[in-house]
């Protein structure tokens, strides 16, 4: 009984989502990408948010979450961040601080060898 206990505990441990993927998930859940893009990159008016700065982020968020916006334009973005709670923020933040293009990051390949190496 000892060990399928364990072993259940260290299954959902081990799929257990980081805060980067949650956020990318809230991302996808909340409709972001229909103003910011699918990558986070920005679209015509509407600015990147992608690789900006958690702190940043995290207190722009908080102020709209209070209905508080400093321009016309960002008065749209209190109805999306009115229910957002402060592990939301912090995930939403985790994943615009730490966004990496996955589709076009660089894979190593591990096996690569220089001609004349010996394939050691």
């Amino acid at each position: 009984m000892r060990f399928f206990l364990i072993y259940s505990l260290l299954l959902s441990f081990l799929q257990a989502k980081t805060s980067y993927e949650i956020g990318k998930d809230l991302y996808k859940q909340k409709g972001c990408y229909s103003c910011h893009g699918h990558k986070a990159e920005g679209m015509h008016a509407y600015p990147a948010l992608a690789n900006r700065a958690k702190g940043y982020m995290t207190y722009k968020l908080k102020r709209l979450r209070s209905k508080i916006s400093d321009n016309q334009q960002q008065e749209m973005m209190i109805a999306y961040a009115v229910d957002l709670s402060d592990e939301d923020i912090d995930n939403l933040t985790t994943f615009f601080s730490e966004y990496v293009d996955e589709e076009s990051a660089e894979r190593y390949d591990d096996s690569f060898r220089l001609e004349g190496d010996g394939g050691s």
